[in-house]
């Protein structure tokens, strides 16, 4: 019984998860359940708690030594030494600057991890809505053609059609299936890949319709929405700095470092306690290391210059293919290549038209409702991608 209860919950469970989902609702689950994001999630806190470490104080030093003396039975005297090492004070508060920078690299490259991971979450659901709409497409041209082989295959038997165009009637019909088989092939492929992206928990995406996208305009607008939100221009930006704040921590690194400490000695008849202090000049273990940091402060810019340079070009050659997938889009009259169709069924239906004519328009308009289907999924990815610092 207990057994039948959790069955009938589980099932319950399932139901209500296999619902029809919109785009950002299948985001927001993947993004609780990607392995990826959630590795990349604890990698990023073990570095920001590596990074708080390199500004710790270092570990305090214990030292105890017996002394031995000949005539003497058991230890005849005894010294205890326990010091603390320290950086220069100025150190601690330059570490700390630098750190905070670090951090915030690591900050904004969690989020171009996450940003990718949803762009390629959306772009596999923009592809299922296209697959949906083809395939809607594909269910009208095997009913069609359904229809015109009954219709024809009786008017053969009445003496009113021949061979030649129930042949052709068949042939359709065969075509249409394997579009149909290739079509559910990269279906089936595209929401596996986005169940594997979820971790491998169910999920339902039927959508045939697009969502909404703004249109997009002024340039300036959107150049400064991506240059003032790129996650990867932020990284590099952020990765910058740290670099710089790192080159001002090595100029400090030069102070010296200081030790203080407690010390006890102890003999047979005397005890004595005092103070230690003392420090060191790192004359050696800083050597090459201003080299070093300066060098990859260097490197950091140019890395940051560079990914400005991309960014500004990616803008621009987005925002010019956009306008011409706008425009393509805007030639295509759907409402009259489906009107189109009706009338050219009705004319065969009628015997106005031939079979071998009917194919001739239909195939032309049926090639270009695929190629209409297809732009559009080029325009939505594109327009995803110019928001992708939006996800």
């Amino acid at each position: 019984m207990k057994l039948k209860y959790a069955s009938l919950i589980i099932a319950c469970c399932a139901s209500v998860t296999m619902q029809a989902q919109t785009i950002d609702e299948v985001l927001s689950q993947i993004e609780r359940n990607n392995k990826e994001l959630q590795a990349q999630t604890q990698a990023t806190l073990a570095a920001k708690l590596e990074v708080k470490t390199q500004n710790s104080l270092e570990d305090p030093s214990v030292e105890y030594s017996p002394f031995y003396t000949k005539g003497i039975t058991g230890m005849s005297s005894s010294e205890l030494v326990v010091t603390q090492g320290f950086d220069f004070p100025t150190l601690y508060a330059a570490r700390r600057q630098s750190g905070k920078w670090q951090q915030t690299t690591l900050d904004h490259r969690q989020s171009a991890v996450r940003r990718d991971i949803l762009l390629t979450a959306k772009n596999l659901c923009l592809d299922l809505i296209m697959l949906n709409q083809q395939q809607e497409l594909l269910n009208e041209r095997k009913k069609n053609a359904d229809e015109m082989l009954a219709l024809f295959e009786k008017r053969m038997q009445e003496g009113d059609a021949g061979i030649l165009e129930v042949n052709k009637i068949k042939m359709e019909r065969m075509g249409i299936e394997t579009e149909v088989a290739q079509n559910n092939a990269a279906h089936r492929t595209a929401l596996q890949q986005l169940l594997a992206m979820n971790g491998n928990l169910p999920l339902e995406f039927s959508s045939n319709t697009y969502p909404k996208v703004p249109e997009l305009n002024d340039y300036n607008s959107l150049y400064d929405e991506v240059m003032a939100a790129d996650a990867d221009l932020m990284t590099a930006d952020a990765n910058a700095q740290a670099a710089r704040k790192a080159v001002k921590v090595n100029r400090q690194s030069w102070l010296p470092k200081i030790e203080v400490g407690y010390r006890r000695n102890t003999s047979l008849d005397e005890k004595s306690n005092g103070f230690l202090i003392g420090g060191s000049l790192p004359i050696f273990s800083n050597r090459k290391k201003g080299q070093i940091v300066r060098a990859q402060a260097i490197s950091a810019q140019l890395l940051l210059d560079n990914t400005r340079i991309q960014t500004e070009a990616r803008i621009q050659s987005q925002f010019n293919e956009m306008k011409q997938l706008r425009e393509a889009m805007k030639v295509y009259d759907i409402t009259l290549m489906h009107k189109t169709l009706r009338l050219l069924y009705d004319a065969v239906k009628a015997g106005q038209l031939s079979v071998i004519e009917f194919y001739v328009e239909a195939d032309n308009i049926y090639k270009n409702l695929q190629a209409y289907t297809e732009l559009e999924n080029r325009y939505q990815k594109l327009m995803a991608e110019i928001y992708k610092n939006r996800l």
